[in-house]
């Protein structure tokens, strides 16, 4: 019998139990979770928020019976404050006050990520919440209920902050959009897509203060203003939404770590302790694009990073097939998706890339409801392998367009191999030449 504890119960803990306890015999799990529920999507918070579904109810996806009923141990509200690696023991505080250091025969460790939360004057103000726990979204919604907020800053505009902005403004606030960057989702996309989702959001309502660094909060016991450089501006409610660092604070002097303080992992997911895994926002994956060890954190990754140390703490004995960072968004009914890297994020990893650009109608000209699509392909360029590629359209079917390019970075095919994929033609779908062949075949 081999008992494995696993730190963290969201996405890449729970497929790790999953897999070990679905998988394979003689698997003792023991789950220590730091809140008082598991399995929270959270990247559907916005959609809650802003009332494009109704019930939170349905982004918990499991619960702590159904794992009960599988065999395993599950210790809510339990906080692990240190790790014994010697003598492979975790100490273990719950909610009540109870201490107690559990062993472990493999550990897995899937503590997630943690917002960044810069202490600027202020940061201490009443109102002034983060949007990364279901408690946190909670909060959100409770105060977007008050007739008395009206202005909503959000500070960010990744991802979260451009959902959670769309989120506020779909509740009838005035929402204020800060960042310090001079564009929104500057780490995902090129100017050429982001100049699109600026002007959407802008469309939409939403005030823009991009290219703005909050130097402060003001107001007596709750926040009353927002402070940049340009400007004094007044709010009722903060949303920080700036981004967030791996939770890898269980490292101690012991395990390596990445360069942002990831826990680094094999494609094992192993870390430089042999019964230690990490899994998950907490651990590095290896980038088919970089073709090296990266950080990317998304829930996909963290899902497989789980089933790939389940596997392995059961005997058998895979690797991870590396991760291309695809992803997607949908605001005002604008979608954007890409894999890979960007032209601008490229050479920070050092990649030399050259990159093709085509934006055309999704079906034949005398289709009705035909979509624009706007595609880049980024490529390496020495070798013309692709690295990398964008989509917009007001069509969600780029969404599906998005995973062809994610198999060809995982599988090292060239941007001249695309040119000439065999791509089926029907009006309904598409033209007879594919907008994404026709971007390929423009390639320099």
């Amino acid at each position: 019998m081999t008992k494995t504890v696993i730190i963290g119960s969201n996405h890449a803990g729970i497929s790790a139990a999953n897999t070990l306890l679905d998988k394979f015999d003689n698997q003792e799990v023991v789950l220590i979770e730091k809140t008082d529920h598991i399995s929270y999507l959270s990247c559907g918070t916005a959609l809650w928020v802003g009332r494009q579904i109704e019930e939170y109810e349905g982004l918990f996806y499991t619960d702590e019976e159904e794992f009960k009923a599988k065999g395993a141990t599950i210790h809510m509200s339990t906080d692990v404050t240190s790790v014994d690696y010697a003598n492979k023991t975790v100490h273990c505080v719950s909610a009540d006050g109870k201490e107690w250091d559990e062993s472990y025969d493999k550990l897995v460790l899937a503590t997630g990520s943690l917002p960044i939360a810069p202490k600027v004057p202020g940061h201490d103000l009443g109102n002034i919440q983060f949007m990364k726990k279901f408690h946190e979204g909670q909060m959100i919604d409770q105060l977007l209920d008050q007739d008395d907020v009206k202005n909503v800053a959000v500070i960010g505009a990744g991802y979260i902050g451009v959902e959670i902005a769309e989120a506020a403004k779909r509740r009838g606030k005035h929402v204020l959009l800060f960042d310090a960057a001079d564009r929104s989702l500057p780490n995902y996309y090129d100017k050429w897509f982001t100049d699109d989702m600026d002007k959407n959001l802008a469309d939409n309502g939403i005030e823009l203060h991009l290219g703005e660094l909050v130097e402060e909060y003001r107001g007596t016991d709750k926040v009353e203003a927002v402070v940049t450089a340009k400007g004094v501006y007044e709010v009722d409610v903060v949303i920080n939404a700036i981004g967030f660092r791996p939770n890898s604070g269980l490292a101690g002097d012991h395990l390596e770590t990445f360069v942002n303080g990831a826990y680094l992992v094999d494609r094992h997911q192993q870390t430089s302790d042999k019964d230690v895994y990490a899994v998950g926002d907490c651990a590095t994956v290896y980038s088919n694009a970089l073709q090296d060890t990266a950080y990317i954190a998304l829930a996909s990754n963290a899902v497989r990073t789980g089933i790939v140390a389940g596997e392995n703490i059961g005997g058998n004995k895979i690797e991870s097939p590396g991760v291309q960072g695809s992803n997607g968004i949908t605001i005002f009914d604008l979608h954007m998706v890409s894999t890979g890297y960007s032209v601008q994020s490229a050479p920070r990893f050092g990649l030399d890339v050259k990159y093709t650009d085509i934006e055309d109608t999704q079906k034949p000209a005398f289709m009705k409801d035909n979509d624009n699509v706007k595609t880049r392909i980024v490529y390496d360029a020495k070798t013309r392998r692709i690295v990398g590629a964008q989509m917009s359209s007001t069509t969600s079917e780029i969404g599906m367009a998005i995973h062809m390019f994610s198999l060809a970075i995982a599988k090292g095919v060239t941007v001249d191999e695309l040119a000439l994929l065999d791509l089926f033609f029907l009006p309904h779908y598409n033209q007879p030449f594919n907008y994404i062949n026709k971007a390929a075949a423009a390639a320099e």
